[in-house]
Order: structure tokens, then C-alpha cells, then sequence
């Protein structure tokens, strides 16, 4: 499937060391606000075990049975308070973050930064206020856009008996809503059944709902290593995924090993050094990162991608496969493919994911570990190597 995750948050909490981290694209960091202007994008990996190693031969698609599987990632521009006014870079942030089916939330943990970014003593900005207000911000943006012209919409509605939802998901496809997503945002608001009747109030009630179904969220607590343990601690009680982070020190590590400096597999709590050309200096400051991930468990970069789309999203990864036997492709190639899908999916989605001539034509699926034959409606499971049997060539 398509999958893009946005990273957000305000200026200087460490996004684009995150993005750079996570994809090792070249982009500019510095310590001030509105350094990303435009939107950075890039493909990053979610890690998950490869089934090759319950078999005696490798797929040469995964590191040492760790398989990573691409999604992209979007690095868009620095939120401040009122963005959704246009303040700072406001539109752009929003306009980018359309495209994204879950957002990072990045926050400075360290309250080194102010609530717009700006530089300040270690400890002196509190990060829980930096929590609420990017929620806030994509609520308001979602009912600056329906409130354009809900009046004459809401009397159309009325007048002609059209369905509530589509109208409305019409109105907020810009912001990457669906029918289906109002539906059960409008399910779960305890709203005026009369619909002409909503003030202000409403709309702000039914779009903070949507957001919450449309733009789910996972907070990646950054700066980790130099914030207080008070810090942490406050922002991990949060009722939200909460993931503490070092951004440094995944870019530290993943630069080091692409220049040879060390062996590492991203998502790892250690690394080996490899290369007898290191200065002490660059030893100790890889010993240094070493301490900190051995403590932390990772530098949690890797940890939080993987629960933005397992965790957040509840997404499964399949590999469908032409010989259930031996797990091929008709080039011979072992589990070439892996694909993300939403738990619950089931062996005909996989089909029309496949190609939809194949989805057309389904007849059954077979499982590459019982070999059993599954049924269109039979679900898969994270992790299942499955053959697709159709009529179509």
C-alpha cells in the first residue's frame, strides 16, 4: 500500500535530524527556526523479521533476517501557534501534511526550545505545552476550510436530501478526508441531529474528530538524551503512543555506518566497530552514543516509524509469493515482495493489491507455511507468505 508518515512539530525540536536520520537524505540543519521551508520528502524503512530465516536458504532481500520495508516519509515546514492563519509558515505545513495517514509529532523534550522554536536554556520551556497545540492547529485548519461556505452547504444538504458525509469529505478532500472517516467522526459527536442548526462550536467538535480518525498521531519525545528524567517521564503518562528519541544519535550512528566506520542495523542497541582508521576523538564519541542506546534500547528513531504504522495505524505486512513451496517469484527471486496492509485484511484484498486483474479473477490463495487453501474472505495474519491463485495471465 501507499504509506507516507508527516513529521511535524514546531521549529528547531529536531525534525530534519529525524528525517535525515531515518532516510540519509542531504538536508540543511540548523539552529533556528523555519530552516525546512519547503517539504522534505524521503523513504524511510519500518523493520519487521524476515520469514526467510525459518527456511535453510536466505532471501537476499533482508540484513541478517531483519527485513525493512519502505514508506515515505515527509519532513514538512516549523508549526507555530496559530498556523492555521497562515502565521510562520502555516498554510505550507498544512497544505504538505494532506498527503500524511499519520503524523510524528517531534517535540523538543528537552524544553531547550520556546514554544516558537527559539533557542533557550535546557529545562526552561516546559514540553507538555508543546503537546496540545499541534492537534489544535490541523483541527482549525480542517474548520477554516469547511466553514468557507457551510451555510449555503448545510441548506443544500437539507433542501436536495444529499448524504451528510459526502459533502462534507468533499469539502475536506484537500485535507486528505474521506466519506467513511466523517461518518464515524459524526457517529462518535454527540451533534444536532438538525445539521443546519450547527454553530462554530460544532464544527470545531466534528472536525477535532476527524482529525483524530483522519491524522492519528504518535509523539516522538526528542532530544531524549539531554532532557530531565522529569521531562520524559511526563510526556510517556501521556493516554498516547509516546516514544523517547535521539535524533543525534541515530544520525551519528547511521552516518558512521555508511561511511564504514561501524557495523549497525538501525532499530539495533549496539554496534560494532569495524574500521582501524578512527581517531580517538570519533571512538569516544562513538563510545558515548553506545552508553546512551544500551541504556535507552535504541536511539528510538526506528522504534518510533515502526509504531507510527503498526501500532497507530494497525497495519500488517504480507509477502505474496508464486511457489508456495519455495517461496518464489517466476524470476526465481525469494520473497521479493512485502506488502503493507490494514489488519483484517484478507486474501482477495491482497489479490487486487497484486493487480487488479488478478484481484478480478481471483479463485483462492494458498499459505506458503501449512499449504492450505484459503478462501477469498480468509484473514491474513502479519508475516504471511501467501500464493495467489487466479485465472488471469
Amino acid at each position: 500500500m501507499s504509506m507516507t508518515i508527516g513529521l511535524a512539530g514546531k521549529p528547531n525540536s529536531g525534525k530534519s535530524t529525524f528525517f535525515k536520520a531515518a532516510t540519509m537524505s542531504d538536508v540543511e540543519i540548523a539552529n533556528y527556526p523555519f530552516t525546512t521551508i519547503n517539504a522534505n520528502r524521503g523513504v524511510a524503512y519500518i523493520r519487521t523479521d524476515c520469514p526467510c530465516t525459518e527456511t535453510d536458504k536466505k532471501c537476499g532481500n533482508c540484513d541478517k533476517g531483519i527485513r525493512f520495508v519502505p514508506i515515505e516519509i515527509i519532513d514538512v515546514a516549523g508549526l507555530v501557534p496559530d498556523a492555521h492563519t497562515g502565521r510562520g509558515l502555516g498554510n505550507t505545513f498544512l497544505d504538505e501534511l494532506r498527503q500524511a495517514q499519520a503524523i510524528i509529532h517531534v517535540i523538543d523534550a528537552s524544553g531547550g526550545t520556546d514554544i516558537e522554536g527559539n533557542p533557550v536554556d535546557i529545562g526552561d520551556h516546559d514540553p507538555m505545552d508543546d503537546v496540545d497545540f499541534l492537534n489544535h492547529e490541523i483541527t482549525m485548519w480542517m474548520v477554516g476550510i469547511l466553514k468557507r461556505n457551510w451555510m449555503k452547504l448545510s441548506r443544500k444538504i437539507k433542501a436536495e436530501g444529499l448524504q451528510l458525509e459526502h459533502v462534507i469529505a468533499d469539502q475536506l478532500a484537500g485535507a486528505g478526508v474521506d466519506s467513511e472517516q466523517v461518518h464515524i467522526a459524526q457517529r462518535n459527536c454527540n451533534l444536532l441531529t438538525d445539521h443546519v442548526k450547527w454553530e462554530d462550536d460544532d464544527l470545531v467538535t466534528l472536525c477535532d474528530a476527524i482529525r483524530e480518525i483522519s491524522k492519528p498521531l504518535i509523539i516522538a519525545a526528542n532530544k531524549a538524551d539531554v532532557a530531565s528524567k522529569k521531562n520524559v517521564e511526563n510526556l510517556k503518562g501521556l493516554d498516547m503512543i509516546v516514544v523517547p528519541t535521539s535524533a543525534a544519535a541515530e544520525l551519528v550512528l547511521r552516518s558512521a555506518a555508511k561511511s564504514g566506520a561501524i557495523s549497525y542495523i538501525p532499530g539495533d542497541s549496539d554496534f560494532t566497530i569495524v574500521s582501524d582508521n578512527l581517531s580517538d576523538a570519533q571512538k569516544t564519541g562513538l563510545e558515548n552514543v553506545r552508553t546512551l542506546i544500551k541504556e535507552a534500547g535504541g536511539s528510538g528513531i526506528q522504534e518510533c516509524i515502526n509504531k507510527s504504522v503498526f501500532e497507530l495505524l494497525d497495519l500488517i505486512v504480507v509477502y505474496p509469493v508464486e511457489d508456495e513451496g519455495k517461496w518464489i517469484d517466476k524470476n526465481d527471486n525469494m520473497l521479493p515482495d512485502a506488502f503493507l496492509m490494514k489488519k483484517g485484511s484478507n486474501a482477495h484484498d491482497l489479490a487486487y493489491m497484486v493487480h487488479s486483474d488478478i484481484g478480478d479473477r481471483f479463485l483462492y490463495a494458498v499459505d506458503g507455511r501449512t499449504k492450505m487453501r484459503l478462501g477469498e474472505k480468509h484473514e491474513l495474519n502479519d508475516g504471511d507468505v501467501i500464493k495467489i491463485v487466479s485465472t488471469a495471465k
